[in-house]
């Protein structure tokens, strides 16, 4: 075997133990839900302010009560296939026999409960700024809704999408635990803050995506094409939207624009999850954005 030869292999080596080490999944610490106890009726503010029955509900739910039954199904087009959500309802189909320490490793770490990487299409880039208290309250709420049967349904994707495995990568260059607003000075702005960059992930419509399908965080809220390759979704930053704070407000809970048109689209779920949450969350998120750079 000629020195060329070996080198080579070495190097090849080398690249793939480095890879290994670089993709590996890291959960949180064993021990980083200890001591906390869930409040499932804060724990449903988290569930609507997050948007879960709006990927996770079927997709032909009509009302708040079937949309609680979160048999999954919702298909999300994008460029690198198609993915279905899964079953998140209290049952062995589902979520039945997660723990808190499983739901936090999900949301916040983007990891199964055996440790393998979750597709970003679960919004874990944002919800990895979540308090592990919410964390805990969300799994109580989510243990009180009725359960479902209905098996989770495979990812529509193909090679190479279909290795989990470098989705280590894509987390080492797209997550950050820094806030976009980095200066919330009142408590308004950083309830609004949270609510938007941790639980409500406007910005995974509303932001375009890199090459690798991460936030562009340098162009946050200015607008982004529709996955589903149909139009545009509109931006919502100071220079996009005119709306003033309480035009913005009202369209959260109502879905009525200022210029008397009405929301449509994936909008209308998104405003079926905002009209749970308080005046006061609205008027926060509404702040937010007019704050915006």
């Amino acid at each position: 075997m000629g020195k060329a030869i070996r080198v080579l292999i070495a190097l090849s080596v080398l690249a793939a133990a480095m890879f290994w080490v670089f993709t590996r999944p890291q959960p949180l610490p064993p021990d980083a839900m200890a001591g906390l106890t869930g409040d499932s009726a804060r724990g449903e503010t988290v569930f609507w302010a997050a948007g879960c029955a709006a990927c996770h509900a079927d997709p032909e739910a009509k009302d708040d009560d079937a949309r609680l039954v979160l048999s999954g199904g919702y298909r999300m087009v994008s460029p690198f296939g198609t993915f279905v959500a899964p079953n998140l309802s209290p049952s062995p189909a589902g979520i039945g026999g997660w723990s808190a320490q499983d739901l936090a490793n999900s949301l916040i770490a983007g990891l199964s409960p055996d440790g393998t990487h979750y597709y970003p299409a679960l919004p874990y880039g944002t919800y990895a700024h979540m308090e592990l208290q919410d964390v805990a309250d969300l799994k109580a709420f989510l243990d009180t809704l009725p359960p479902s049967d209905a098996q989770s349904q495979p990812h529509e994707l193909g090679f190479p999408f279909t290795l989990r495995r470098g989705l280590g990568l894509w987390k080492l260059a797209n997550m950050t635990p820094d806030w976009v607003l980095e200066d919330a000075p009142t408590p308004q702005l950083e309830r609004g803050r949270y609510l938007v960059e941790a639980l409500g992930h406007c910005a995974e419509c509303h932001t375009p995506r890199n090459a690798i399908g991460g936030l562009d965080r340098s162009l946050w809220m200015t607008g982004a094409p529709n996955p589903s390759g149909k139009g545009k979704i509109p931006g919502i930053d100071p220079v996009s939207l005119k709306w003033s704070e309480s035009d913005i407000a009202y369209y959260l809970e109502t879905g009525f624009t200022p210029d008397y048109d009405s929301a449509g689209g994936q909008m209308t779920k998104v405003i079926a999850n905002m009209a749970h949450l308080s005046g006061e969350d609205r008027a926060a998120i509404a702040a937010y954005l007019k704050a915006l750079p």
